[in-house]
């Protein structure tokens, strides 16, 4: 059995408690991990604090914190495979993805490495004689990072690399439900030289953990991924202390296919959406919606291509979807899969366990169920795997109305050759991203964020730097000439 330690103010430790973690693919005991409890996580904030008034840190020139970035960012490629046969052993996630994703988040890395000294402030024009007036931008200050166990070092990434550019410091809490990946990673930051404190990372669990961290009064700024109860959780936990919140929560993001479209390349894509990472993504393809023209021919190309999917070990390069991270949210599936076919839903393919893998394992056949003229709840609830729901529609105006019919909003796809409907729906779609005619495509200049319940705030792109900023406005009175009457605003 692993050991794993945290790591706070520079030092490897144990835990104030330890809990294990299970391999998802055989449901056996792999690895014992440190649990931060009240102590540890309120050291750990502190030792953040201190180091964001350490001139060890705070006496750095942009330039420098960004060269620390791009050291981290190079680390990060070099250690890729040992940190993907991590992840893929703790969540299950396929290793043929883990490696090319996490070689990949060394991008987001370099790319803020690039934005740290291209923070500027401005002079800005004042109706006022005699005055200069200029604005600066300075760090935020203590900055919690929460993210969920899928895609791990990438949701890291996206709130590490920003906060360090803009010179914050960071307590970074990796999921209880399969932390090893950011337990590791905390070795390339000790690497790459970061001075004692700047990040943190530490897990534990919410209730006491991700409570003492939302709420300390010396954390300025909250950036979340996860559920929408927890994140609920969260902002009561930041009415204690005013931190700034970005939210990230999920969504149920639908792909809309017109009968213009390449239906093979429209079929590639839909596999992508639901069935890669076994649909344990925050903008899976999870509704499905075809023009009544072409819903025989895509459903049938779908299902063809949904029933060849190669279900393996996590290990295995051949394997294209492995088990569920959590036996929790394979029994979810189960329960909403059961209910959706209650309520008058079709089941077109999947819809069990798979017979021939280790009955230990938290594996689930790739499911489509047919839900046209029904209220299935497999339409509305994310399900955090693989089960895609289909619906048929007639025209735009029925599109938009069902894609946009879901208290979610972070993703969605739309394939069509009318250049003209693309701009139409592009504006009408309500939903952070919109992918034309492709689907699962991020880069690190690219902003990503949603709307309604899938939360606030846009993490990736230039943009995103400066919420871990404060702007203070400096006024300078230039003239030798004495003020004028104290009691009248000037």
């Amino acid at each position: 059995m692993k050991t794993f330690h945290y790591y706070i103010d520079g030092r490897f430790e144990d835990g104030e408690a330890r809990f294990d973690s299970v391999d998802p693919s055989t449901g056996e005991v792999w690895a014992n991990m440190p649990e931060a409890r009240t102590a540890d996580t309120d050291r750990a904030v502190k030792a953040a604090d201190r180091a964001l008034n350490d001139a060890a840190w705070r006496g750095l020139t942009a330039a420098a914190r960004g060269k620390l970035l791009y050291r981290l960012g190079d680390l990060i490629e070099q250690n890729a495979s040992d940190l993907a046969d991590l992840e893929t052993q703790d969540t299950g996630k396929i290793v043929r993805e883990t490696k090319a994703q996490i070689a990949y988040v060394a991008e987001y890395y370099r790319y803020f490495a690039g934005l740290a000294d291209k923070i500027e402030g401005r002079v800005v024009p004042v109706d006022k004689k005699d005055m200069d007036a200029t604005t600066h931008n300075e760090p935020i200050g203590v900055v919690a990072a929460i993210v969920p166990w899928n895609s791990q070092l990438f949701l890291s990434a996206v709130k590490i690399a920003p906060a360090i550019a803009a010179g914050c410091t960071v307590v970074l809490k990796a999921s209880e439900e399969a932390p090893a990946p950011l337990l590791a990673f905390a070795k390339l930051v000790h690497e790459a030289g970061f001075p004692p404190g700047v990040i943190n990372i530490i897990t534990g669990f919410g209730a006491e953990c991700g409570r003492v961290l939302t709420s300390h009064p010396l954390v300025a700024r909250v950036a979340f991924t996860g559920g929408p109860e927890t994140a609920r959780h969260v902002v009561r936990n930041t009415a204690d202390n005013f931190a700034h919140l970005t939210l990230e929560l999920g969504g149920k993001s639908p792909v809309m296919v017109f009968d213009d479209a390449d239906l093979d390349s429209a079929a590639n894509a839909i596999i992508a959406s639901i069935f890669a990472a076994t649909g344990q993504s925050c903008v899976a393809g999870s509704r499905l919606l075809i023009q009544r023209g072409v819903y025989d021919d895509l459903l049938a190309r779908i299902v063809e291509k949904a029933k060849r999917i190669r279900i393996g070990v996590p290990s295995d390069f051949a394997t294209e979807m492995g088990p569920l991270a959590t036996r929790q949210q394979r029994d979810k599936i189960e329960r909403v899969v059961a209910e959706s076919l209650e309520a008058g839903a079709t089941l077109i393919t999947g819809g069990a366990v798979p017979q021939d893998m280790p009955q230990k394992g938290n594996y689930y056949l790739p499911t489509i169920l047919d839900c046209r003229n029904t209220s299935a709840s497999a339409l509305t609830e994310e399900l955090f795997g693989p089960v895609l729901a289909v619906s048929v529609f007639d025209d735009e105006d029925d599109a938009v109305a069902q894609a946009n019919s879901t208290r979610f909003g972070l993703a969605s796809g739309l394939f069509t050759r009318d250049i003209g409907r693309t701009s139409r729906m592009v504006k009408r779609i309500r939903a952070g991203i919109v992918w034309v005619n492709t689907y699962r495509v991020i880069a690190p200049s690219m902003p990503f964020g949603g709307y309604g319940d899938t939360g606030y705030g846009r993490e990736g792109g230039v943009a995103s730097i400066y919420d871990y900023l404060r702007t203070k406005s400096v006024w300078i009175y230039t003239s030798d000439e004495p003020i004028g009457d104290p009691f009248v605003m000037r």
